[in-house]
Parts: C-alpha cells; sequence; structure tokens
C-alpha cells in the first residue's frame, strides 16, 4: 500500500474501534501510540547502525538500577537521541508477546520513559506522553478491555513504516492525515488543534518566498494546536534551503494534550531536537521573551525571528487589564476584551525581525468593526505593517462557518500599499465543507507573490483610498468579484439580432482569432449583427485563426512529454520530489506564457491532480528501488466472517504498476475476451427488464411467475416450464408451436438466457481468476524497458492528454458562448405576441366544441371574449 492507503486503512479501522469515545479525545491515544513507535524504533535503528541488536539494550527501568556493563549503552543512548527506552518495554516487545500482553506493559513502558530522558532533552521530552499515560482508562471498564482495545491499537500501527526519508515521509503524512480526519469529526473542537492543510499550504507558499535567500530561518506560531501548520511552514521552506537542519521551530499552546501534539508532530519528522523550542502556557499572558526560574540572568533570550504563523481562536475573551504597559501592545491600542484577535496579531507582529513576515488567520469581522479595533486596524495602516488581506471561502474551517481571512503583515515594507484578495469563490465541495484546491492555492500565492491586479479577485490599493474609507478594510469595497448581473437589449428583445456591445464582452477571442468575428457575425447597418452560419462548432474550429492558434498551443509543448520522461523516469534516482512540482509547473506556465485565452491555473490543476500519483510512485521507487515496480501486493478486503469485519485477501494488486495498465497492454487479447463476457451479462440483464416491461399486469400476477419477485429466476422458470410441458418424459414427445409474441415463447426465451448466463458468469468468474494470475505474473516478470513504458504509460500519458484537451475546452466554452447569445434574441418579443395571439384563437376555437347547460357555455363566451381581448361583463 502506498501512504494514502495506508493512512485511510489505518483511520477507517480506528473510526471503528474508538466506538463511543469522542474522536478528539480517542486522536491522543492513537496519535500517542504512534509517537511511541516512532520512538522506540529510533532506538532500534541507532543501536543496529552501531551494529548492535534489539538483544543489546539492557533491560532496565530506572538509571539508579543500572550495572556497570549497561551504563555505557544506556548513557550512549540517551545523549543521542535524547531518551532510553529498555528492552522490555520497546514497541517491538509488546507485538512479540501476543496474548501475554496487558496494559500494564504499557503503564510500566510510559512510567519508565518519563524517568530515562535525557537532561538535555528535558524540554522536549519531558511530559510528552502524559495525555496518553492517563487516558488509557477510558479506554475500557477493566483491565482486560483496556488490553483488548490497546492490543488492537498496536496491531493496527505496526506496519507505519519509521526509518529513513521515507519513513518520515510516510509516517508525517499518516499523522497529518489522522489529525485531519479527527478534526472533521471533532465538530467545534477541531478549531483547538487543526488548521486545515489547504491553509496551511497557502501560507506556507507566502511565507517560503519571501524567506527563500537564507541561510537560517526561526519560524514560530504562538498558538501552535497540532503543529501542522508549524510543519507545512517548514516544509515549504526547506524547499528554498541548503539545509533542512538550518530551520529552528518554537510554538507556543496552552492546552496540554495539543501542546503534546504539537511536540510529537515536529519531532516525528526528523527535527533536531535543539531546533525544536516549545512551551506550555498562554501565549497573551505569559509571553516571550522568558527565563528560566533556576537561572534568570543566563538563560534570557528575547524572542525575534524570520516567520511567524497562526491560527489563534476566533473573537476569544482575554483579560486586557494591566496590559497598556505591555511592548507588544504599546503604540497601536489595546484589543476588546471580548475579541482577542487583535491581541494575537500584535503579539505576532512583535516577534518578527524587522525584515520577517507574518500570516495570520482571523475572523473577517477584523477588517471593519470599531472601537479600539478600528483604531487597532488605523494604526496598522498607518505604521504601514498590512501587507495583503485574502478574503478565504466560507465553511473551509471544521466545525465553524466564520467567515476568514489570511492577513499578511511585515514590520518593514517597500510599498505602502494593501493587496486585497477576494478568494472566496474559487474551492470544491467536499461534504458540509468547502476545500482549497491545488489551482486555487497558487493563483493566491502568486498573485500574493507579484502583487498582481486580477479583474473580480485582487487589486492593489493606495493607503489615500483605505484612509477615505475611514480604515474600513471590508474586501467588497475595494474588490467586487460577483458576476456581471445579465441584460436584456430593448431593440434586440423587440427586433432580433445581437448587440455588438454584448459581443464586445468576447473581445478577448477576437484578439486572438483575427478575422473569426467578421465570419460569424453579417452586420445590419445597426449596432446589432446576426450569426452567419447554421454550424457554429464547425465554423469556429475550422477558422484558420483557431487552427493556427490550436497548432503554436502544439509547438508550445512540443518535446514536453519527452522532457518529462526523461526529468521523472530515466532521472527517478535523483528527482527531489519536494522541489520538483515547482519545476515542472514553472516549466508549464512558461510554455503556457506564448499562447493566449488558456487559464494558466486549469492547466496547473490537471498537472497538480496527476503529480500526486507520480510523487507517491517516486517515494516508492526512490526508497526500494526501481525493483519496487516488479513487485505485487495482496489485495485486502473487508468482509463480514462469523458475524464480524475480517481483512482477507482477494487477489492481487499492483505495488506500484497497476494491473489494470498492465491489463489494458500486455495481456490485452486476455483483458478484451473477459470484457466481451461481462459486456453480454450486462446484455442478459438488459433484455430481463426488457421482457418483464413487455409483459401484462395479469402475466406478472400469474402463479407460475408469483415467485419471480419483478425478475426471472430458474425455479420460477422451470415451474412454468413443467407447467406447460409436462413431465420429462412427456416434454420428449409433445411438439407445440407458439406465437413468436406468446406468454410461452416468452418463457422459453428466458429459460434460454438463464442457462447462458449461468455458463457466462462461471467463464467471468474463472477468466477474472486466470487474468489476475497472469497479471501478477507478468508485473514479477517485467523487463526494466517495460517498466519504464508502462510508468510513462501511467504518469506521462494522462497529463499530456490533459493539456491535449486544453484548447478543445476553449474552443467549446467559446461556441456555447455564441451560441447562447444566439438564441438569447432568436426569439423577438413580436414572435413571442404572436404566439400567443395563435394559441388565442386555437383555444377559442376549441371552446366552439363544448357543450353544457345555460350557465356553462354563458362561462365559456365570457372566457371567448377575454381570449379576444373583449369584455362584455355582467
Amino acid at each position: 500500500m502506498n501512504k494514502q492507503q495506508l493512512a485511510s486503512k489505518i483511520w477507517e479501522s480506528a473510526n471503528k474501534m474508538r466506538s463511543k469515545i469522542e474522536a478528539n479525545e480517542y486522536k491522543d491515544y492513537i496519535l500517542g501510540f504512534i509517537f511511541y513507535k516512532y520512538l522506540s524504533d529510533t532506538e532500534v535503528k541507532y543501536v543496529k547502525a552501531r551494529g548492535g541488536s534489539e538483544d543489546d539494550i539492557p533491560a532496565v527501568s530506572d538509571i539508579t538500577t543500572l550495572s556497570k556493563d549497561d551504563a555505557p549503552t544506556v548513557e550512549s543512548i540517551q545523549h543521542n537521541i535524547g531518551y532510553f527506552i529498555s528492552r522490555g518495554n520497546l514497541f517491538s516487545t509488546w507485538i512479540a508477546k501476543g496474548r501475554d500482553f496487558d496494559v500494564s506493559d504499557v503503564r510500566d513502558a510510559l512510567s519508565a520513559f518519563s524517568r530515562l530522558i535525557s537532561p538535555t532533552h528535558k524540554k522536549v521530552f519531558d511530559r510528552i506522553l502524559d495525555t496518553l499515560q492517563t487516558g488509557l482508562s477510558k479506554l475500557g471498564d477493566s483491565s482486560g478491555t483496556q488490553t483488548k482495545a490497546i492490543s488492537d491499537l498496536i496491531q493496527l500501527i505496526k506496519d507505519i513504516p519509521m526509518d529513513g526519508k521515507q519513513g518520515y515521509d510516510v509516517l508525517g503524512f499518516i499523522y497529518e492525515y489522522l489529525i485531519g480526519m479527527f478534526a472533521a469529526n471533532a465538530g467545534k473542537k477541531a478549531g483547538e488543534f487543526y488548521t486545515p492543510h489547504e491553509v496551511s499550504l497557502l501560507m506556507s507558499e507566502i511565507v517560503a518566498d519571501h524567506v527563500k535567500d537564507r541561510s537560517e530561518i526561526k519560524i514560530y506560531d504562538p498558538t501552535s494546536g497540532s503543529g501542522s501548520l508549524l510543519v507545512n511552514i517548514g516544509k515549504a521552506v526547506a524547499k528554498h534551503i541548503a539545509s533542512e537542519d538550518s530551520i529552528k521551530y518554537y510554538a507556543q499552546e496552552l492546552k496540554e494534550n495539543t501542546y503534546n501534539l504539537t511536540r510529537m508532530n515536529l519531532i516525528m519528522r526528523g527535527i533536531l531536537p535543539d531546533n525544536i523550542v516549545t512551551r506550555n502556557g498562554d501565549t497573551l499572558e505569559d509571553d516571550w521573551p522568558y527565563f528560566e526560574d533556576s537561572d534568570p540572568l543566563h538563560t534570557y533570550e528575547p524572542l525575534y525571528v524570520d516567520v511567524v504563523v497562526s491560527n489563534p481562536p476566533y473573537s476569544q475573551a482575554w483579560d486586557s487589564a494591566s496590559k497598556e504597559s505591555d511592548a507588544r501592545f504599546a503604540g497601536f491600542g489595546l484589543a476588546p476584551k471580548t475579541k482577542a484577535d487583535f491581541a494575537f496579531l500584535l503579539h505576532d507582529l512583535f516577534h518578527l525581525k524587522p525584515d520577517g513576515i507574518m500570516t495570520i488567520v482571523l475572523p473577517h469581522g477584523v477588517l471593519f468593526r470599531g472601537g479600539e479595533e478600528g483604531t487597532i486596524r488605523k494604526n496598522l495602516i498607518e505604521r504601514n505593517h498590512i501587507d495583503a488581506i485574502i478574503g478565504l471561502p466560507a465553511n473551509i474551517f471544521f466545525g465553524t462557518s466564520i467567515p476568514t481571512i489570511i492577513m499578511v503583515l511585515k514590520k518593514k515594507r517597500a510599498t505602502s500599499d494593501v493587496l486585497i484578495i477576494d478568494a472566496s469563490k474559487g474551492f470544491a465541495k467536499d461534504g458540509k465543507n468547502n476545500v482549497l484546491r491545488a489551482c486555487d492555492i497558487k493563483k493566491i500565492a502568486d498573485t500574493v507573490i507579484g502583487r498582481l491586479d486580477v479583474g473580480r479577485f485582487s487589486r492593489v490599493v493606495s493607503q489615500d483610498e483605505i484612509r477615505s474609507n475611514d480604515y474600513n478594510l471590508n474586501i467588497p469595497r475595494y474588490v467586487d468579484s460577483s458576476e456581471a448581473p445579465e441584460t436584456w437589449d430593448i431593440y434586440a428583445s423587440m427586433f432580433g439580432g445581437i448587440p455588438e456591445s454584448e459581443i464586445s464582452a468576447l473581445d478577448d477571442y477576437w484578439q486572438a482569432f483575427g478575422g473569426l468575428e467578421e465570419a460569424l457575425f453579417t452586420a445590419e447597418g445597426t449596432p446589432y449583427v446576426k450569426v452567419a452560419t447554421n454550424d457554429l462548432a464547425a465554423t469556429i474550429s475550422g477558422h484558420h485563426a483557431v487552427i493556427a492558434w490550436k497548432r503554436r498551443y502544439d509547438e508550445a509543448f512540443e518535446g514536453f512529454p519527452a522532457w518529462l520522461k526523461c526529468e521523472l523516469i530515466e532521472g527517478w534516482k535523483g528527482v527531489n520530489i519536494i522541489k520538483e512540482e515547482s519545476v515542472i509547473s514553472d516549466a508549464i506556465f512558461d510554455r503556457l506564457a506564448k499562447v493566449q485565452l488558456i487559464d494558466q491555473y486549469s492547466v496547473y490543476q490537471a498537472f497538480y491532480d496527476e503529480w500526486t500519483t507520480v510523487a507517491a510512485d517516486l517515494e516508492v521507487l526512490q526508497s526500494e528501488g526501481f525493483v519496487a515496480a516488479k513487485k505485487v501486493d495482496p489485495l485486502m478486503v473487508t468482509k463480514k466472517r462469523d458475524g464480524k469485519d475480517q481483512e482477507v485477501q482477494d487477489g492481487w494488486a499492483g505495488h506500484v504498476i497497476p494491473f489494470e495498465l498492465v491489463q489494458a497492454t500486455l495481456l490485452k487479447d486476455q483483458a478484451d475476451a473477459l470484457k466481451q463476457i461481462q459486456s453480454r451479462l450486462s446484455e442478459i440483464e438488459a433484455e430481463y427488464e426488457e421482457i418483464i416491461d413487455s409483459l401484462t399486469e395479469e402475466q406478472k400476477d400469474s402463479d407460475i411467475l408469483n415467485d419471480a419477485n419483478d425478475s426471472f429466476v430458474p425455479a420460477a422458470v422451470n415451474r412454468t416450464v413443467k407447467g406447460l410441458l409436462g413431465t420429462p418424459a412427456q416434454a420428449k414427445t409433445t411438439v407445440i408451436t407458439y406465437d413468436e409474441d406468446s406468454f410461452e415463447r416468452t418463457v422459453f426465451r428466458v429459460q434460454s438466457l438463464i442457462a447462458e448466463e449461468k455458463e457466462l458468469k462461471k467463464q467471468a468468474k474463472d477468466g477474472a481468476a486466470a487474468l489476475g494470475l497472469a497479471t501478477k505474473a507478468t508485473i514479477e516478470a517485467l523487463t526494466d524497458e517495460q517498466v519504464t513504458d508502462l510508468l510513462e504509460r501511467k504518469w506521462i500519458s494522462p497529463l499530456s492528454d490533459a493539456l491535449g484537451e486544453m484548447p478543445s475546452t476553449v474552443i467549446a466554452d467559446l461556441v456555447a458562448r455564441v451560441r447562447a447569445l444566439n438564441e438569447k434574441y432568436a426569439t423577438t418579443y413580436a414572435d413571442v405576441a404572436s404566439e400567443i395571439v395563435e394559441t388565442k384563437l386555437t383555444l377559442s376555437a376549441l371552446i366552439d366544441g363544448l357543450t353544457g347547460n345555460e350557465y356553462d357555455m354563458e362561462g365559456l363566451a365570457e372566457f371567448q371574449a377575454l381570449l379576444r381581448g373583449e369584455n362584455n361583463g355582467r
């Protein structure tokens, strides 16, 4: 399984296992055990790297009981990884115990861990497993039920790889995936620990560009939650820096269980302990800089960083008393005690270096609320700190529908204007929530980085304009993202024709396709034109300017598939997966610069949709070698056994190369034969339905079909045939002729179909099994040349096909828009009025043929008068 499949499997199982435990609570247990497995596996890896084995790890649970022989090993492990876990407390030992495993093993191990942390790593690891340790009792009412719950959990996560870069990537992905899924199921509590992944990525891209030329970078999240935002920022920054070890992470979180998630998340990403500085405390009440109580003079360390990112709790109450002298808020004002939004913002700004950048998620209200917040907003503008404002789509955060923004701020800026973006319209639906797509993230990030004016999307606004609006930053005041309302031309509605003003709305097309406008429309000597062709699609697609434009597009991407093959397949070993996405997308954008009309972000989304598959495969190949493409895995499915869900094998699946791809290329004849059988089975199903529809209600209710349940089954047909022909012996000597459309002939037809269906189902089952085994054998025997060809078909062909469709999409859009204009004014008011008159006359004539009593006839006469426009009255 790839990391996506493994994460999904763990989530599905964990969600079932948690039973009645709240998702927000259960996450602490499963994530805690994943972290303990990481700690345990890291220690084993350290020992093995030095020529040892698990057996060389001492079995001690307290530093005071160390023997002289064990002391050097324990001290070496503590010094290098920051802690020590006894051999008897290793995760692998728990697994090996099988049925002898007990909840007491976990309690003993967690207790021992806290005692065996290296003094030099106390800040990083101290009490990090407390949430897990204190919550074990909630996993069951007794020792037995707790043991069962924990045993199920550790069996579930035992296959997560945790060695090397690939291990870190998979582990980090699974950890992030589980946090996201628990957040989706945690309701309002989700906001306490999770920032949606897509929002994190957007903030990451913005800040990473700002600090990309620095050799060392400090990142700070004062409301860190699970640490996911901090981690994503670090990953984005790492793309632009020589060594990931040059990034230092600072985090503060109020709630202890969430604070522990932050530390776990950072540690499991392979970040050096010395680069992790975390605090459990109230950000607004207990600020950095800080010092150790035991040595205040020498441990005092002011905190100023390159990047601050945060998603603080929205409009939270805070204690603003005695904060007037607090350096963080001096000169700006104090946020109201009922809404701490600006308090968090000013806290973040205070900790920025002069050349730093910060991004913060805030409720939309901070842009326009008055009072103290209006004063702070004015001071931020006048001191030139607000760089950009990004309005996000609604319902993008779990547990709240509050409209939100991202504000980008800097201490020192080269310009005094403010970039305002309305990104509220770009998203995809995902259940009850909206999510930013890859194309949305890139468009916003590109707009921020380039400070671009984009129609109905973004605008660079001067300070003077903001002053004229009394420092109200409400986005609709500056950016109108609404679609223009549809208008109707009075003249065209009365006399027909298309207004030239509405034709000019398509000016981008006419600029790109010189002469096409003249070929499509005939001038009428007025500001109105008529369509000059009966086949819009053929006229547009066959026009010489459109053909030339399509040729330029093809030329722009000429050689692109070959370049991708060289970049990704021939050079697979050296691909930097984190950076390669930018390399390819930049190459696509460079080629698109030569062609008009193509939406570059639609192309980017098409690329990104394929890139996720490519990146996952590259991770596997780089971790396991090229031979991984010649492997198959058991295909595991969940089936009911004795009333319980059990995971069983149901064939095989390609480790990298999909079975379907192999069958469509190397085993095409065998696969086509199976498809023909399956196609005939579908035809038989359709024939059944057709026969049922042809029967009368009486036939459907007849005794011979009484048990058919609206469909034909062998037993019902057998009873029918026996009733018609008698015993088999009698049937041999009976010759009966029925009409083609008779009910009896229908019964025989059904019997024939059932017999054919039974045989075909057997052939399909046997054929599918044989094809599966043949595919398995074919993958395992692939040559390197065949693997290369199949990877090209899997990775590059879909993207090439998607890119090739882009011009057709543009042309289809133009055809649709011109056709809509033509149809809009095709029927004039006179046509409608004439049709109304004709309808009235027809209706009046029909009334002439009606009869009734004198009152009926008087009423009908009045109705006819009204139809003729008369009103006789009474």
